[in-house]
């Protein structure tokens, strides 16, 4: 059999190879969908910056008065007349109340009249004992009857100065009928008045207290791990407290400490702290709780960054730094210590880098990340309308 064999023209491959390049190219560029770079993780960021952080410790404090005293009868008496007015100031020394004076008046008229025989009778010992001194220097009288006289002399003379004392109590009775503010300060409530009987130093009733608020004293509890620093700093002169009142918000920055205590509360854990302000305008009223802010001294040019940017583990602190390439470093750093919410490092990290705050769970060594605000939006995005 014979078969007719013709070679096949060019234009028979055209149409061939066209369609041979195009499927190659069309399986070229899925390739290289396929083998692009993966998306930007979203993170949040913040710049690392350099500032001075000051070395304070925070506390809630009560204020209390610098002095308060009860003021107490100091005899028993009937209350004459009241001499001030509730919640006033007043200045030590001042006349508070007058207790019926009658009384011991009639006492030390009393007391000063026994005075008066017991001197009259001294003298009349005397008198003799240097009459019968001469006797008994001339042999006249015996040496017994001389020294009954010498020891009648002494007896009346010492009666005279118990006589001297009893006065000096009647005086100093009848100046208690007189009640005079101890201290300077403000007046608290009056709970007995005109006509009430009164009886010496009753633990159950106390005529007014006084509290003296300018200055006035705050104490609070820190941890003892603050201990050592805050007595070094104030051993240095360089302790200074600064409070604020929770409800109107007045803040007083001339606090000085003044008292540390003497004892760890071995319970909590916290050692009591008392600072003094002057309170010259009573911002502060004993009673209320204010902030306090210990500073002990300043961390001069301190790298800080926020306290989330810091990762912990096994082998130390570590932060995601977001390079400009728009790749993320790990990078080891050493830090000093947290200040709220910001942390100080004192080596691994330079001013003016950005570090990630949020997202370090989706993140890898050389990965690529994109700030991201709270919002979702990248940072810098112009914001539509």
């Amino acid at each position: 059999m014979k078969t007719n064999s013709r070679p096949l023209s060019p234009q028979f491959f055209l149409p061939l190879l066209g369609a041979v390049l195009l499927a190659g190219a069309g399986c070229g560029r899925a390739a290289n969908r396929g083998a692009g770079a993966a998306p930007a993780v979203p993170v949040q960021t913040a710049v690392a910056v350099q500032r001075d952080v000051p070395r304070q410790i925070e506390a809630i404090g009560t204020v209390q008065a610098q002095r308060t005293v009860s003021v107490k009868s100091q005899v028993d008496g009937v209350i004459a007349q009241v001499n001030f007015e509730e919640g006033n100031e007043v200045q030590a020394g001042d006349l508070l109340l007058t207790l019926d004076r009658r009384p011991f008046e009639n006492s030390l008229r009393s007391a000063r009249a026994d005075l008066a025989n017991a001197r009259a009778l001294a003298e009349q010992a005397r008198a003799e004992l240097a009459r019968y001194q001469r006797l008994d220097q001339q042999a006249v009288v015996s040496k017994e009857e001389y020294i009954q006289y010498v020891t009648k002399a002494e007896t009346t003379q010492a009666q005279a100065q118990a006589k001297e004392a009893a006065v000096a109590n009647a005086e100093l009775q009848l100046g208690y009928t007189e009640i005079r503010a101890p201290i300077a300060g403000r007046t608290g409530q009056r709970l007995l008045h005109e006509g009430a009987l009164v009886k010496a130093n009753d633990s159950n009733f106390t005529l007014v207290t006084i509290n003296q608020l300018a200055p006035v004293a705050v104490t609070y509890a820190v941890p003892e791990s603050a201990l050592n620093e805050i007595r070094a700093a104030l051993a240095a002169g360089r302790a200074t407290v600064t409070a604020t009142e929770r409800t109107s918000g007045v803040t007083r920055t001339d606090g000085r400490l003044v008292f540390i205590d003497n004892t760890i509360d071995p319970t909590t854990g916290m050692v009591t702290l008392k600072a003094v302000f002057p309170n010259q305008d009573l911002a502060f009223w004993p009673g209320r709780f204010v902030y306090v802010v210990t500073r002990m001294g300043v961390d001069p040019g301190a790298i800080v960054v926020p306290s989330t940017a810091v990762l912990n583990s096994q082998t130390g602190a570590t932060i995601y730094v977001l390079k400009r390439d728009a790749t993320v470093e790990l990078r080891a750093v050493q830090v000093a210590r947290t200040a709220g919410d910001d942390t100080l490092i004192t080596t691994g990290l330079a001013a003016g880098e950005t570090v990630v705050t949020d997202g370090q769970l989706r993140l890898l060594p050389g990965v690529r990340a994109e700030a991201r605000q709270l919002s979702g939006a990248p940072i810098g995005a112009a914001q539509k309308p």
